[in-house]
Parts: structure tokens; C-alpha cells; sequence
């Protein structure tokens, strides 16, 4: 079943100028003198959660958006629902004002927040999709036909009538996706979607995240701390910290740019012999070795000749660091204090 959305002029999914929020909270200070005192003339903090923030997402794309806790992501996903009003700044979503049009944007975009379920605990999910159907005004008919499609899709056929509190983790995370698809969203939003899960059943959430974007052509907002959500659903990453974006491109991009660095893994008949400026040995023991090589201060075509000219090799590999050393590395970058956050007296 294909999605029946009305056509739309609107090129982007998503379009964020200058985005901005803050928020005020009260700082307790220390000591019961300074207690008293904060109590009757309390100190505001004021903290920037999202700090003028631009970008663009396109229709039909499946977008990693990342940083670490506290860094805006959630504020941001908030902003772009409509859940949270910005101070400045301006949000299209799907050409809607997320939170001047919320009500009619929510038909049009599905959700998928952590750990908090929209499938009713007591109840089987079959009776929960009936209860959403009805709220997102789907005629009993067309339901009936989305409920098949995507019990067939996500393989959940012998779940629909378990309990929801009975099902394992994994179980209840498809059939939640499964859910945030019954009104065919154009967008879906996804927080953290794997958290928890095991190998096998992590591999199946990704497959049903790709296949519902290769076939409904759903644009897919994507927040996760594992790397191989990342590497393996997503085309574009952008990195979030301190309420900036600090990195924006593609996820080959990060993996092959970002850090000029290769690790080249070698099996031998022999024990390594090599030494090599701007190259590191950082392991070798027997017939294994495992180089890394500082591609600003020596080509990895150099490398090679030289390991080949000066070893019997059996076989060589030459990979990219981990993507969670290339998402580390950037998050470094911004580890500075906000420039937005401040302290004022409560009585301004």
C-alpha cells in the first residue's frame, strides 16, 4: 500500500532559519545562608537549549541528528513537533508552523520518543491501532487495509493479540513504529529506536526503518547514540552541541574525511617488519599486525608499497577509524562552556 498524501509544493521536509530557545530555571545554591537567600532573592540561570540553529531536510531522506545528552537534541525534535514554541526564529514543517498548526501538522508526522509508549499497557496492540485509527480519523475500511500492510511489513502478525505488557522489548518496539506509520506520516520522527535491543533484533528495527522509507518514501528524523543505527540507516548526519550544529554532511563524509587517519589490519607469514614516519604500530603479535597511519603527514599508498616491498602478506584490510572515535572527536570540539548561558539576579 502506497501513501495517499496530497501532492505538495513544498520542497524540503523540514526548513529551520535561526532557531533559538531558552530556557530559565532557579540556581540553588549551596549552605543554608545561601539557600535562605536564593529563596528570597533567587538566582535565574538562563540556558540556551537550541542556539540559532539553520539546516534543511530533504523529502524522502533518512537523517542521523546526534550529539550527547544535553547537547538540544530533544528541545530541537520538540521545536520541530510543535511541542515546544521557539523565541526566535522560524520552523517549516511539511510547510506547516509546528506550533501554530500543530493539530493539523500531527496528522502528517509520526512519532517514535524513547522509552514513552503509545501503545495502550494492558491492551493487545490490535486494539490499540483500533483506538489510533479512530483518533487520526481513518474510516474503518482504509484502517482494516494499513493494519494488514503493516502486520505483514513488520511481521507481527502473532503479536497483535498479546498484551503489550507482555511483550519483549523488541516486540514492542515494531509494533511502536508499527503504530507511528498507521496514519501514513510523511515524516517520522525516531528517538533513539534501538536502545536496549540485541544484535538481531537491532538488525530487523533497521530494516523496517529502510524499508519504510524505500517504499512510502517516509522522510525519517533519526536520533540515536549507537554508531551502527548511524552507518547503517543513514545518508546525512548532522552533530549537535551545546545547541550548535557542529558538523553536517554525509555519513561517508564523516567516516572518510573527518578524521585523516586509516587503520590497516595485516595477516603475514612472517612477523612485521616496518617503520615508517606518521605511522603507528599499534599492535603486533605473531603473524597479525594492526597499523595506523596519520594520513597528513604520509599517503596510505606509500604505506602499502612499503608493507609489500618489506613483508610477505597474506592479507590486507584498510578501514576508516570507528564511527564512534569520528563522533567522539567532534563532540570534542565544543566542549567550551555555552556562550548563551548566564546568570542573573531573579529581582531584573
Amino acid at each position: 500500500m502506497k501513501p495517499q498524501h496530497a501532492t505538495s509544493a513544498v520542497a524540503s521536509a523540514v526548513s529551520v532559519r535561526s532557531l533559538r530557545k531558552e530556557f530559565r530555571t532557579k540556581q540553588k545554591l549551596p549552605g543554608l545562608g545561601a539557600a535562605f537567600r536564593s529563596l528570597v532573592h533567587p538566582s535565574i540561570r538562563t540556558i540556551t537549549a537550541v542556539d540559532g540553529v539553520s539546516f534543511e531536510v530533504e523529502r524522502g531522506e533518512i537523517l542521523a541528528f546526534i550529539g550527547p545528552n544535553g547537547a538540544g537534541k530533544s528541545t530541537t525534535i520538540k521545536l520541530l513537533t510543535g511541542i515546544l514554541y521557539p523565541d526566535s526564529g522560524e520552523v517549516r514543517v511539511l510547510g506547516l508552523d509546528p506550533h501554530r498548526e500543530r493539530r493539523a501538522l500531527a496528522y502528517r508526522i509520526g512519532t517514535v520518543f524513547g522509552q514513552k509508549s503509545q501503545l495502550w499497557f494492558h491492551l493487545p496492540p490490535s486494539d490499540s491501532f483500533s483506538l489510533l485509527a479512530g483518533i487520526y480519523d481513518i474510516d474503518r475500511e482504509r484502517a482494516k487495509r494499513r493494519i494488514e500492510f503493516l502486520t505483514e511489513v513488520f511481521g507481527i502478525g502473532d503479536l497483535l493479540t498479546t498484551p503489550v505488557r507482555k511483550l519483549s522489548l523488541g516486540q514492542r518496539i515494531r509494533c511502536e513504529i508499527a503504530a507511528s506509520l498507521l496514519h501514513e506520516p510523511e515524516i517520522l520522527f525516531l528517538d533513539e529506536p534501538t536502545i536496549g535491543l540485541d544484535v538481531v533484533v537491532k538488525e530487523r528495527i533497521r530494516d523496517l526503518i529502510r524499508t519504510v522509507n524505500r517504499e512510502d518514501g517516509v522522510t525519517v528524523f533519526l536520533t540515536s547514540h549507537d554508531a551502527g543505527d548511524i552507518e547503517k540507516i543513514c545518508r546525512r548526519v548532522m552533530v549537535v552541541n551545546h545547541g550548535r550544529i557542529v558538523w553536517n554532511g554525509s555519513v561517508n563524509e564523516m567516516k572518510y574525511t573527518l578524521l585523516n587517519r586509516r587503520i590497516v589490519s595485516l595477516k603475514l607469514e612472517a612477523p612485521l617488519v616496518f617503520s615508517m614516519e606518521g605511522v603507528e604500530i599499534v599492535k603486533s603479535k605473531g603473524y597479525a599486525a594492526k597499523l595506523e597511519v596519520d594520513l597528513t603527514r604520509v599517503t596510505i599508498e606509500s604505506v602499502v608499497s612499503t608493507l609489500l616491498r618489506e613483508n610477505k602478506i597474506v592479507d590486507i584490510s584498510i578501514a576508516a577509524p570507528p564511527l564512534e572515535e569520528i563522533i567522539a572527536s567532534i563532540y570534542g570540539r565544543t566542549e567550551a562552556p555555552v556562550d548563551g548561558e548566564q546568570t542573573t539576579d531573579g529581582d531584573e
